[in-house]
């Protein structure tokens, strides 16, 4: 993992009796502190906490967390639960403002929750209209922990705005996700220029991610093929002792791929749907009645998604050795 947000509830303090502490900068200074002998990078952020129409977002690059949430003094102390309903009345408006006066990049958070959404189909509430109009809110989620919303992915794509999966970690990978047993942490694939913060979030601000959860790939045309060209190709196309070609898909990412041949040639002891595992390959017997000098092959992608039930395709070429 190149980069790590940390983004803690800016108006919960669950053990203020206990671990009181009034910046709440301090989370990310641990974090990235923590890190600096690492070549992880860690990124500021917070989360602004609102029953609906605003719910819960996250604001990520941000300088200052103590100024996206307000809790006036009191002679009396907080409790949790007195701090978290007082700091829960400044207007959430408020808060989006300040984020983005420090150039953050704000996006929603999962929006399809029961809490807010009984049915689980999110509706896009005027507030977050008014924001997205005004340029302020600028991603949403579609993956979150172990949950995935097809209706916000369509809302991104209606609204242009960026798609992102998080893990929303709250205990240890290791419990939630169970990658000794083959599983993986939902991520958002950020396609930067360089490996920097200040790329990181230039690319973010431009759409450029793709959603990777449970081993699906999720994200736009112009960000998912690039990454589908780069991870699969043809190697050692040969014909062999009979007169069926001989050709390897190799597959050099960390996501397994679910290939369905759409190609007019036939698969020789294959079904023509399959799956090349990460960072391995599979031999594919082709039959191509007469000899070719080369070979292409247009492949559906099973689990990758440019919009919700939509696949994409991605067509493989190589030359046959003689």
């Amino acid at each position: 993992m190149d980069a790590l947000a940390i983004t803690e509830h800016l108006e919960y303090q669950p053990h203020i009796a206990d671990i009181p502490h009034t910046d709440r900068n301090r989370s990310y200074e641990e974090a990235a502190n923590a890190a600096r002998y690492s070549d992880l990078l860690v990124i500021p952020g917070a989360e602004i906490t609102r029953k609906m129409p605003a719910s819960h977002m996250n604001a990520i690059f941000i300088d200052d967390a103590n100024k996206l949430y307000h809790v006036p003094g009191s002679d009396t102390p907080y409790n949790s639960t007195t701090f978290r309903d007082t700091a829960r009345e400044w207007p959430a408006q408020n808060a989006v403002d300040a984020a983005n006066e420090q150039g953050a990049f704000v996006f929603w958070n999962h929006s399809w929750w029961a809490s807010d959404f009984p049915n689980g189909i999110p509706v896009v509430s005027d507030f977050h209209k008014q924001n997205i109009k005004n340029g302020m809110l600028h991603g949403i989620e579609i993956a979150n922990g172990k949950n995935y919303s097809e209706d916000a992915f369509q809302i991104a794509l209606d609204n242009d705005l960026a798609l992102i999966g998080t893990s929303d970690v709250h205990d240890l990978i290791d419990w939630d996700y169970e990658p000794h047993k083959g599983g993986h942490r939902p991520v958002t694939l950020v396609f930067a220029k360089e490996r920097s913060a200040s790329s990181m979030k230039e690319a973010l601000f431009d759409r450029r991610t793709v959603v990777w959860y449970k081993n699906w790939l999720m994200g736009r045309e112009r960000d998912l093929q690039p990454l589908l060209k780069a991870s699969l190709e043809f190697e050692d196309a040969a014909y062999q002792d009979a007169e069926i070609l001989s050709v390897t898909i190799a597959n050099h990412s960390d996501a397994d791929f679910h290939l369905r041949s759409l190609s007019p040639f036939g698969l020789h002891r294959h079904a023509a749907t399959f799956v090349v595992k990460q960072h391995s390959s599979e031999r594919l017997m082709v039959r191509t009645g007469n000899a070719v000098e080369s070979i292409t092959m247009e492949f559906e992608a099973l689990n990758a998604y440019v919009a919700p039930s939509q696949s994409t395709r991605i067509t493989l070429s190589a030359d046959v050795e003689q």
